[in-house]
């Protein structure tokens, strides 16, 4: 997943001045009437000016303010308002010609530096924006935003620890202001991390007062790694003052959309998502427009374990930007642990397509292939992440099981024997390989195999579980059930290891052992059908018939009720892929069959409703839907 890039702090919207154009260029009594008519025609036309750029209509801003420049051509204050419309509008060059001329009209007006700085920031020229910041700090070295300006302009120069500074400094003069809290946050964060290489400033706008648009470019992720941040340093962590700084802007003006965004997004970084989500939910609300609210929110519900939230958070985030791949491989991800394997391949696949080059994403896209049966496709995607990033580990592995997959047992046997050239200390490769070669009737040699992999791991529990089925197939059914022993040492609620435990101790004539880990494979999977056939005959033989009548009807029970389930999913996932190829009449009896095989399958009403939706049926379609959301609170028409 990939990590929030804390970028250079930019410029931001400068200081608009608003000032009666008649105060400033002209006293009545000092010129002709039809001079102060000519004032007051100028005046009112700023005026206008203004009032447009509170409506956020700068087009006409612009306008007007280009006729006060002709009509007041020396009005400093005529020029840097027009060079301000100019750099909203992302013209770097016609707004420092603009702001220039009001310094050479007025060379103390501090309002137009800091404007010039947010100009050449734009521009990105950060050497001579913090030449004209350090001009606004001189003229004004009261005014917190000069020296925030400068913290700006010598943050994009990659002088961090210089902007550090001068953020303290707006501070000294102004604690209250949440933003120079939130500045200083985020420029503790890049002092822990990797600085920023200059002249990486983020597109800018210029700053503004409260009275003028604020127009803000959303910080888009860069990497596809977690920026690694700093333990405990001297003096306190960077990474905790920041913490601190945040959550005081956030005191401070508690709706402040960006600083929810950051402190969520650090602390995500700081492996608190707990703590991240109700910052990013907050983000999120706050400012519902911004898709990377919506992507972290979505990282951190994944990461609580809530692939329903961060599906749904994912999906809000790519309906904002369509291609934020990041968020497409986090819907990807999370369809595949909702067991949603067709949409997650949707999913891996678009973000394959956006990015060829990232072996990640081809190895995600092959593991949800795998997940849908298509072993053949599965293994092609396996081979181009290995061509990225030869010699992975578990790229290698991930190739050998499609091929297992597939029954191509030797290809199998050959790819984990290569790779364990590479990697002999490998505990999953050998386990691999003795998959490979039991699966071939090879028992000795998958038993070396397993034995390797217990050296190497003793803590893998499948390693014992299959070891122990190995051996009992081998007909040891001492060593078995020594090895099955561990694999529940291991891991205690391993219901598949109780059953085979209490089938070879069954096995072994000791029916008492074998009815007490049956019974504990029942408790820990009721619905284990195995366990209760095998527990009815344990019974049995225990001369409980009564016990044995009760265990067989419910393993039968839901050996049926398992049957239909099965038979549902596979008309569901046919009905899908039906639907996705335009065959609406074929889709919508598919999903029919399926309700018809397990009337409470929720997602076969889902599916219904959306064929029947696309065909025209509404009515029918709306009744589909409101049985779904019945059956599954999640599956809501907002669903994919």
């Amino acid at each position: 997943m990939s990590a929030f890039k804390f970028k250079s702090l930019g410029a931001r919207t400068g200081t608009l001045i608003f000032v009666a154009l008649l105060a400033a260029t002209a006293r009545a009594q000092d010129v002709p009437a039809s001079g102060v008519g000519r004032a007051a025609q100028t005046d009112a036309i700023y005026r206008q000016g203004i009032a447009a750029l509170q409506q956020g209509d700068l087009a006409s801003a612009r306008t007007d303010f280009e006729k006060v420049v002709q009509l007041q051509p020396r009005s400093p204050e005529a020029h840097n308002s027009l060079g301000w419309v100019l750099l909203v509008q992302k013209q770097a060059d016609a707004a420092i010609a603009q702001f220039q001329t009001a310094l050479d009209l007025r060379v103390d007006f501090f309002q137009a530096h800091m404007n010039l700085a947010n100009a050449y920031l734009l521009k990105g020229d950060p050497k001579r924006a913090a030449r004209a910041a350090r001009e606004a700090v001189r003229f004004a070295p009261t005014e917190s935003e000069a020296y925030r300006t400068l913290a700006r302009a010598l943050d994009a120069s990659g002088d961090v620890e210089g902007a550090i500074k001068q953020t303290r400094h707006a501070l000294e003069l102004d604690p209250g202001r949440a933003e120079l809290h939130d500045d200083l946050g985020t420029l503790l964060v890049r002092e822990a991390s990797m600085p920023a290489p200059a002249g990486s400033a983020s597109a800018a706008g210029p700053a503004a007062s409260d009275k003028a648009p604020v127009q803000r470019d959303a910080t888009m992720p860069e990497s596809n790694r977690m920026p690694a941040l700093p333990g405990q340093l001297p003096g306190g962590s960077p990474t905790q003052e920041a913490e601190r700084e945040y959550a005081e802007a956030l005191r401070l003006q508690p709706e402040f959309a960006a600083a929810q965004l950051h402190l969520g997004v650090l602390e995500l970084q700081e492996k608190s998502p707990h703590q991240a989500i109700h910052h990013l939910a907050e983000a999120a609300r706050l400012d519902p427009q911004n898709p990377l609210a919506h992507l972290y929110a979505a990282q951190a519900q994944f990461a609580v374990g809530d692939p329903e939230g961060a599906r749904h958070e994912a999906s809000a985030a790519l309906t904002l930007q369509p291609g934020l791949v990041e968020a497409q491989n986090l819907l990807g991800l999370a369809q595949q642990r909702l067991g949603n394997a067709d949409e997650a391949v949707m999913a891996f696949r678009q973000v394959v397509k956006t990015q060829p080059d990232n072996a990640e994403a081809h190895n995600n896209l092959g593991l949800a292939l795998l997940q849908i049966g298509d072993a053949t496709t599965a293994i092609t995607e396996f081979q181009g992440a290995l061509q990225l990033h030869p010699q992975d580990p578990g790229y290698e592995t991930n190739l050998g099981v499609a091929y297992l997959q597939k029954t191509d047992f030797d290809a199998a046997v050959t790819q984990f024997e290569a790779a364990l050239k590479t990697f002999p200390q490998d505990a999953t490769l050998h386990y691999d390989l003795g998959l490979a070669l039991k699966l071939k009737d090879k028992l000795i040699e998958a038993t070396a195999e397993f034995r390797t992999a217990e050296e190497l791991d003793p803590q893998q529990s499948d390693v014992h579980y299959t070891l122990g089925v190995t051996l009992w197939q081998q007909g040891d059914f001492p060593a078995a059930a020594d090895e099955l022993h561990a694999a529940l040492r291991t891991r205690p609620d391993y219901a598949e290891a109780w059953y085979t435990l209490g089938t070879v101790l069954k096995q072994q004539g000791k029916i008492d052992e074998s009815a007490s880990a049956l019974r504990e494979a029942i408790r820990l999977q009721p619905d284990f059908a195995g366990a209760h056939t095998t527990l009815a005959a344990v019974l049995r033989q225990l001369g409980d018939n009564q016990g044995a009548a009760a265990e067989s009807k419910a393993g039968i029970e839901i050996s049926k009720e398992k049957t239909d389930q099965q038979a549902a999913l596979f008309a569901t996932n046919s009905g899908k892929r039906l639907l996705n190829a335009g065959d609406l009449d074929g889709a919508i009896s598919q999903f029919r069959s399926a309700i018809t095989a397990t009337p409470g399958y929720a997602p076969a009403h889902f599916q219904l409703a959306l064929a029947l939706e696309r065909k025209g049926d509404k009515e029918q379609a709306a009744e589909e839907f409101q049985k779904a959301a019945q059956l599954d609170s999640r599956l809501t028409r907002s669903s994919p």
